[in-house]
């Protein structure tokens, strides 16, 4: 049996689905998991061994997955609880109680930032954000247990996840360009990297199989990785709306960021477009899946035209 945390997520619950369909029962830990669930405290020593008796292979897909800057000491706080302390404890308990290998979905946000570079595994530096550093901690916890074990375990840095259900950044944009709340892009030759749910789901279940990838990182990333226009001429193509040719100027969206910092610095709250967020859409964040496929002959399928398809359905869910 395996153990799925976080199976009331985004990519645990495509992936309960998937075993099931495969003709698995999946053991599910996370509130509202429609197969055989369990209950998931990740500081309950005790209960999590009990949760893995019996499991050959844990997912470990439960984490807090706000990537922007902390902006308060508890989101801070949180994102070391659940992220460091919560994979460390899972962890633990899956080598304790004899779980043979352990799957752990980490992020690119644990390496430093590439800048317009294309970084791969071995890219020097240390995460910027507490985000970053919460999960770059937490694979090296989960690194060290796995070495003094011997229980095999495969460390996955997934490049940006969207799909119909997610709730990520491409998704937001996303219902703002139905809604004709969001500027044309300039083309600015940045490079985002992104990777669909379901080869998110393919590859946990690949490398679960494939004794060559134990105790290797990997990043998961599509070979696509379109700039800040691309993406928003793709997601009017997939809204079914018309093309634009004009572009709002990188100059005019810097000072509506800059006017959106001030703002946010007032108010204690996020607006829609500060600087962080314009980074995101007119900076490159470029990551290279070259190992996985080198290594043990894996690439992500979905394209960024089907995975679009797939996120918005027969029916724009806005």
């Amino acid at each position: 049996m395996d153990l799925i945390t976080g199976a009331n997520g985004f990519i645990g619950g495509r992936l309960a689905r998937a075993l099931a369909t495969g003709g698995l029962v999946p053991r599910l830990a996370g509130k509202g998991a429609a197969l055989e669930m369990a209950d998931l405290d990740l500081g309950n020593q005790a209960g999590l061994e009990a949760l893995c008796k019996g499991v050959e292979c844990v997912f470990h897909c439960a984490g807090h997955a706000h990537a922007f800057a902390a902006r308060a000491a508890d989101e801070a706080a949180l994102h070391w609880r659940v992220n460091f302390e919560g994979a460390r404890n899972m962890a633990a308990a899956a080598a304790q109680s004899g779980v043979r290998c352990f799957v752990l979905l980490s992020s690119v946000k644990a390496m430093a930032e590439p800048g317009e570079q294309c970084a791969d595994e071995e890219f020097p530096g240390e995460p910027l954000t507490d985000y970053g550093r919460s999960k770059r901690a937490a694979e090296r916890a989960v690194a060290e247990i796995a070495t003094a074990s011997g229980m095999r375990v495969v460390n996955l840095r997934l490049a940006m996840v969207y799909g119909r259900g997610g709730r990520g950044n491409l998704e937001r944009m996303g219902r703002m360009v139905a809604r004709g709340a969001f500027p044309p892009l300039p083309e600015t030759g940045n490079r985002r990297s992104l990777i669909h749910v379901d080869d998110v789901v393919d590859a946990m279940r690949h490398v679960a199989r494939d004794m060559r990838a134990n105790g290797r990182t990997y990043i998961l990333a599509s070979p696509e990785a379109p700039s800040g226009r691309e993406l928003y001429d793709a997601l009017r193509v997939a809204l079914g709306l018309q093309l634009v040719r004009s572009a709002v100027p990188a100059v005019v969206l810097r000072g509506a960021a800059r006017a959106g910092d001030a703002l946010a610095s007032l108010t204690g709250r996020r607006v829609p477009l500060d600087s962080e967020m314009l980074d995101r859409l007119l900076g490159s964040a470029h990551y290279s899946p070259e190992r996985i496929s080198r290594e043990l002959g894996w690439r992500a399928r979905v394209s960024l035209a089907a995975g679009l398809a797939e996120m918005f359905g027969d029916e724009t869910p806005f």
